[in-house]
């Protein structure tokens, strides 16, 4: 029952749902970030979930369902354990004495359909329903983490009557993990309280209180932890770093680990870094066709520097990363310095920052200087030393990318010139600077509409932006989340970039030599057509990404 690629294209040119150039454009997309066509049309907003799902189900001559929308009993949903589910992508939504009616997106494993017909003795009827919807209602059905973990602990004390074993210990940290991956949460905080160990998970960067545990259990699950990052179990009063690796539903997630002693015990920062992050591309975080052009022509040349710059948290290494996928041929030498190397790419050479042998940024940059490198990656540009490192191998022949701790684009330019490098070098050498924020996607799932008197946002936006962004009527649509299960009722889901992006043409260059500040050399980069971080986050709220409030928000922060 699994539909190709190539019978999907087809379905979608002969229901006309789709143009070909629009098709192929998406096709690419899918190729460049490694998802399924389907995903890669939903994620687009192409065509709705709701008919690419109806005008599959009509090609596979199945009756169509959105079963997220649906009430299932709970008794009917766990005919299929959850875990089969999830792997097979099929879920049981209603039954009547002779018939059980399962809605399936990839497969319909005969094996597994016979085994659910012995089991509950009716015929299984199949629908068809999209992975997304799936997904969704999966994450809807699923058992709280502190359900799950309440009951392992119960039945521990139930059978032994103390708390010695490490077996729900290892189930507790391992189903953690597994919810954590599930949720796409970057980090999992584990803290000690007076009476409790609290544990969280950063979700789109909130934190959101998961799971509370006795006390007791604390030491226990902090040991188990170090354990499987290879720490000392026996140092309790200074800071550890370490890392892991788990799999996770088929794939193996890295996990590094940061333990730091507080006045109530050890508190554990586990961060993860999954492969499913590390495939996107500039498009999927958001950037559009004329600021990703801006881009492709810098990294086409041979020599000079891209720089990446915003506060910590808001992408830059992603981008970097996004950059570094497109650049990875096998005629190039790319070689990074990372502090520490957050993720692993086939054919890139990666060299982790370690001070305790004197291994800095600027000595490891020395050293890849005589290793015959094409492209090189530094991972922040943080003193005068390392940045006039940088600037001279970006001046002799080498495409040199790196991120800086600045607001904008335009502030990068003046901050090398801190670093103490020559005003003339940084305008020989600089191709492009990126700067970025990243604010949260309205949940799609109960996004609604809203109107608002614009009088209500003219202190914030200005009339002339408001105008070019929304019109000039005097009630403005905007759109919100409204608050689910599927996204915590935060009214959000995932994240998406913000960008400005700051070519260095002559009129740039030449500021850079007369070392005009940064608000000169904006206002000539404005006039030169570049998109403001403001201007870029205006447009994705006129559009329905996000909202009005979480743009002001990040570019206020």
């Amino acid at each position: 029952m699994v539909i190709s690629d190539n019978e999907l294209k087809s379905v979608l040119l002969k229901s006309n749902l789709i143009e070909e150039k629009v098709l192929q454009d998406v096709v690419a997309f899918a190729k460049n970030s490694q998802v399924s066509l389907q995903q890669a049309i939903v994620e687009n907003g192409v065509i709705s979930d709701q008919k690419l799902g109806a005008a599959i189900a009509a090609s596979l001559d199945l009756p169509f369902v959105e079963i997220s929308k649906m009430i299932i009993p709970e008794e009917t949903f766990r005919i299929i354990p959850e875990r089969i589910a999830r792997k097979h992508k099929m879920i049981a939504f209603e039954e009547d004495p002779k018939k059980l009616k399962i809605a399936v997106s990839t497969s319909d494993n005969k094996e597994l359909l016979t085994m659910v017909e012995k089991k509950t003795g009716k015929k299984p009827v199949l629908y068809f329903a999209t992975e997304t919807d799936i997904n969704a209602t999966l994450q809807m059905y699923r058992k709280d983490l502190q359900a799950v973990c309440d009951d392992i602990l119960r039945q521990e004390l139930d059978s032994a009557n103390n708390i010695a074993s490490d077996g729900p210990i290892i189930k507790i940290v391992d189903l953690m993990l597994t919810y954590a991956y599930r949720e796409k949460a970057s980090d999992v905080h584990i803290e000690a309280e007076e009476e409790n160990t609290l544990v969280r998970f950063r979700i789109d960067s909130v934190l959101h209180d998961v799971l509370v545990v006795d006390k007791n259990f604390h030491s226990s699950i902090v040991t188990r932890i170090k354990v499987l990052a290879h720490l000392r179990t026996d140092e309790h009063l200074d800071a550890q770093d370490g890392k892991m690796r788990m799999k996770i539903d088929d794939e193996q997630v890295d996990i590094r680990v940061s333990v730091i002693p507080t006045t109530e015990g050890e508190k554990i920062v586990l961060r993860l870094l999954s492969s499913r992050f590390r495939s996107f591309s500039l498009t999927d975080l958001g950037m559009t066709k004329k600021e990703l052009n801006k881009i492709s022509d810098a990294i086409d040349k041979s020599y000079g520097m891209v720089l990446s710059t915003g506060p910590t948290g808001s992408g830059k290494t992603t981008s970097i990363y996004a950059l570094l996928k497109i650049l990875n041929t096998r005629d190039k030498n790319i070689m990074t310095i990372e502090d520490p190397v957050e993720y692993r790419v086939k054919g890139v050479n990666h060299i982790p920052v370690n001070s305790r042998s004197g291994l800095t940024f600027a000595n490891g940059l020395r050293s890849i200087l005589r290793q015959d490198p094409n492209i090189i990656f530094v991972g922040e540009i943080r003193d005068s030393e390392t940045a006039d490192i940088a600037v001279n191998a970006a001046l002799t022949g080498h495409l040199v990318l790196s991120t800086l701790h600045t607001n904008d684009a335009a502030t990068a330019l003046p901050r090398l010139i801190d670093m103490k490098v020559e005003p003339f070098l940084i305008a020989s050498t600089v191709n492009v600077i990126l700067a970025q924020r990243l604010v949260r996607k309205i949940c799609l799932v109960c996004k609604e509409p809203l109107t608002v008197d614009r009088q209500f946002i003219r202190k914030d936006i200005s009339p002339a932006m408001l105008d070019t962004y929304f019109g000039k009527k005097k009630s403005i649509t905007v759109y919100k989340g409204m608050g689910c299960k599927i996204c915590h009722s935060t009214g959000f889901v995932g994240r998406v970039g913000i960008f400005e992006v700051l070519e260095v043409s002559e009129r740039i260059r030449q500021l850079i030599i007369q070392k005009s500040d940064a608000d000169s050399i904006r206002r000539a980069a404005i006039a030169e057509g570049m998109v403001t971080l403001l201007e870029d986050g205006l447009e994705k709220v006129a559009d329905g990404i996000t909202t009005l409030e979480e743009v002001l928000q990040v570019i206020k922060a």
